[in-house]
């Protein structure tokens, strides 16, 4: 009997022991996670004017898509948004603006990994351009400095489909509506036609999708003659992309 207590009394000191250093091992691991190393893997930072100034639009570009690629490898940035809010009340100078459909599915600025301040961001039904919008646009180039001025479209988009299908919107009083894909047909007029006249036609429908972010572009350029100079001179670039619902992939358009 007493070698039976000896022998329950040495096992347990065991698992004692074999309990403690791993506790010691857990301890070691979160002393070495200091403040500091944390600090390193979470964004606390926003966009400032020399970093902007200091840019040129091709190196934006580029980060952008380098952005775009931590979205689709689901890698994105840490950030700090309580510190990156306080900090940009000093003010703003986002690198570039995006128009984009209004899309729930298409959240621009997680598709380019980008944070507080980062970017400027309009939205309208099938990505097309109006007056406020193009204002709006020289508001962020000629006078916060962006450098970039996209125009992203986005497959399955829905206000290109019914401009597609060549819906009645009126007819169900969307008279607003209605004018709005008006401004998209003439990218159906213009695309080639392969198979249904339809936007059951996914091939077909994309086309159009990929002409309407192209039409997009030249019309921003017809309006707005200070960007169109700001653009010849280089210091900004107007560019069309189109994003990949699928695969949350942004396909700039040469």
């Amino acid at each position: 009997m007493r070698n039976l207590f000896k022998v329950s009394l040495s096992v347990m000191c065991m698992i004692f022991l074999n309990s403690c250093k791993e506790s010691s091992h857990e301890i070691l691991q979160d002393e070495q996670r200091t403040p500091e190393v944390i600090e390193k893997k979470v964004v606390e930072s926003i966009m400032t004017a020399e970093e902007q100034a200091g840019m040129t639009p091709d190196e934006i570009i580029n980060r952008l898509k380098k952005g775009n690629q931590n979205f689709v490898d689901n890698n994105l940035t840490q950030r700090d948004h309580s510190a990156q809010r306080r900090k940009a009340t000093i003010g703003q100078y986002p690198k570039a603006i995006v128009l984009s459909c209004v899309d729930s599915r298409v959240p621009v600025e997680d598709v380019f990994d980008l944070g507080i301040g980062d970017i400027f961001v309009a939205r309208v039904a099938g990505n097309i351009e109006n007056t406020d919008i193009v204002g709006s646009m020289e508001f962020a180039t000629a006078v916060a400095g962006s450098k970039v001025v996209i125009v992203m479209g986005h497959t399955e988009c829905g206000a290109v489909k019914h401009a597609i299908d060549n819906t009645d919107a009126a007819s169900m009083g969307m008279n607003s509506l209605s004018n709005l894909l008006d401004e998209i047909k003439p990218s159906v007029l213009v695309t080639e036609k392969d198979g249904e006249l339809s936007s059951k036609n996914v091939a077909f429908t994309n086309n159009v999708i990929h002409k309407n972010a192209i039409k997009t572009v030249e019309d921003i350029r017809k309006q707005s003659p200070k960007m169109a100079a700001m653009e010849n001179d280089g210091t900004i670039k107007i560019v069309s992309a189109v994003y990949d619902m699928e695969t949350g992939k942004v396909n700039f358009i040469n």
